[in-house]
């Protein structure tokens, strides 16, 4: 007899994941690292769920096993392929039938090790949830619009610091402007399990690094308790002129194609204001990628300005970056980093 495994018990095994549910399933949120080998289309699911609610179990198991049927051999050589050694977890949404019947097939077929996951990704996501509500120990990385705070973070990574890059997660740089040059973002529930990964991966024995970011990035939510945990920490505010912030905005989007900015600069003209959006828009034509980015400057940094006041201004640390190169502004923000935890480790 199998048991399946509890989450923290499936997750430490280490195995190479796949996920036996459809297509859409998959698609809306899965374990990071899983590979999708769905038992059921979505149009297949939706056929025997219904066969379920109006025939019962066993016309809905038929009709299953006339689906599966002739699967079952492809899916056992990608599944090879996917674990080459025989060493294999495998789950579903509940884990119920269908991944303990992929885990009796392959079994059959001779995989030395196939765990199952007790109560399928339902209980992953639980396990996701609770561990976003946990007090990581988060150092907010604060900045105008431009700042290039995106770019210092890659920086202190660099340089050993521990850093989650939520904008990189969610695949949007958090304006009206932020999807350009992006993919397809991740659902709010595929996004919250990216940052899960992150997290984990860094552990909480040294302070994280974070972008303050509001609680939307494009379509992506950041969760609720982890929110909170971001708008109380501690913030280290670049402090950079709105010229040298220009530059690097122009710098970062000037290559991409003029209709695309025209589009962003659109979503944002009732705040922008239409003299101001129509002015924009002009600069744009004529190719005056840093006029764009002054009027666009003016209406973020009011924004961010909001947002910065609602924190607490003893925590709120400014950085001044006057002329100050994003590698030399890493550098004093790790160091900044080290003598704060110093001094914690001092009072404890």
């Amino acid at each position: 007899m199998h048991s399946p495994l509890p989450i923290e018990r499936f997750l430490a095994a280490g195995l190479p994941l796949i996920d036996v549910r459809s297509p859409a399933e998959y698609l809306r949120g899965h374990i990071p690292g899983a590979v999708n080998l769905p038992l059921f289309s979505d149009e297949e699911r939706a056929c025997v769920g219904t066969l379920y609610k109006q025939q019962g179990r066993d016309a809905a198991m038929l009709e299953g096993l006339r689906i599966t049927g002739p699967k079952l051999a492809p899916m056992v050589e990608e599944a090879r392929r996917i674990a080459p050694d025989g060493r294999i977890g495998v789950h579903c949404w509940r884990g119920g039938e269908r991944s303990a019947s992929v885990a009796w097939l392959l079994r059959k077929a001779g995989f030395s090790e196939v765990a199952t996951l007790e109560r399928g990704y339902k209980a992953f996501r639980e396990h996701v949830l609770a561990s976003l509500a946990k007090p990581w120990n988060l150092f907010v990385l604060g900045g105008y619009t431009g700042t290039g705070k995106t770019v210092i973070l890659e920086l202190l990574r660099g340089q050993g610091e521990a850093v989650v890059n939520l904008e990189k997660l969610a695949q949007h740089k958090g304006s009206a402007f932020g999807g350009i040059g992006e993919g397809i973002q991740p659902s709010t529930e595929h996004f919250e399990n990216l940052l899960w990964k992150a997290l984990q991966q860094l552990g909480n024995s040294r302070p994280i690094w974070v972008e303050d970011e509001s609680q939307m990035i494009g379509k992506a939510k950041i969760p609720d308790p982890f929110f909170a945990l971001l708008r109380s920490a501690p913030v280290w505010f670049v402090d950079m002129p709105v010229e040298q912030r220009a530059q690097q905005l122009v710098e970062t989007y000037g290559l991409y194609p003029a209709d695309e900015l025209a589009d962003a600069i659109k979503r944002i003209q009732k705040r922008l204001g239409p003299q101001h959006a129509k002015e924009a828009l002009d600069a744009l034509g004529a190719g005056n990628l840093h006029r764009v980015a002054e009027i666009t400057l003016a209406y973020y940094d009011k924004t961010y300005a909001r947002g910065l006041s609602q924190r607490d201004p003893a925590r709120t640390r400014m950085v001044q970056a006057h002329g100050t190169s994003l590698i030399e502004i890493a550098q004093q923000l790790k160091h900044e980093r080290i003598n704060a935890t110093n001094s914690t480790l001092d009072r404890i």
